[in-house]
């Protein structure tokens, strides 16, 4: 398996996977992104999931910042039902170290999921992450 930073801003990573089962993006967030930036990185990300047919998916939200509800609507609108579109199988998810980030945040996930045509699962490490994301791991 391959892992390369296919684009950096201050406030993410975003890393592709490939060579293994299935190639997946990583959004590895690095800090707090305002609405706009926000914004363009997700959109950036779709477009390489896209361009690498990315089939699993995953969000490190460890040391994302706060994030605004309008931004966690547009998230889903814009990013997961999409991210269905594309065939994207497995998105795995890692919590947010901040509290109230973690709260918003899950609320979200809580409502979107059900409605998803992927599996979704939460993680406390990177590794097993990874490895479920790219189905090395049922």
């Amino acid at each position: 398996m391959t892992t390369t930073i296919i684009a950096s801003f201050p406030f993410l990573n975003l890393v592709l996977h490939s060579g293994g089962p299935h190639n997946v993006l990583e959004t590895e967030w690095l800090g707090f992104a305002g609405s706009t930036a926000f914004r363009a990185a997700l959109v950036e990300a779709l477009r390489f999931a896209r361009l690498h047919h990315v089939t699993g998916w995953v969000a490190d939200d460890r040391r994302l910042g706060a994030v605004r509800p309008k931004d966690l609507e547009w998230t889903h609108t814009e990013v997961l039902v999409p991210l269905g579109e594309l065939g994207v199988e497995r998105f795995a998810h890692l919590e947010s170290e901040e509290v109230m980030n973690r709260i918003t945040i899950d609320g979200m996930y809580q409502r979107s999921v059900p409605g998803l045509p992927y599996e979704f699962r939460h993680f406390t490490s990177l590794p097993a992450a990874r490895a479920w994301a790219v189905g090395l791991v049922e």
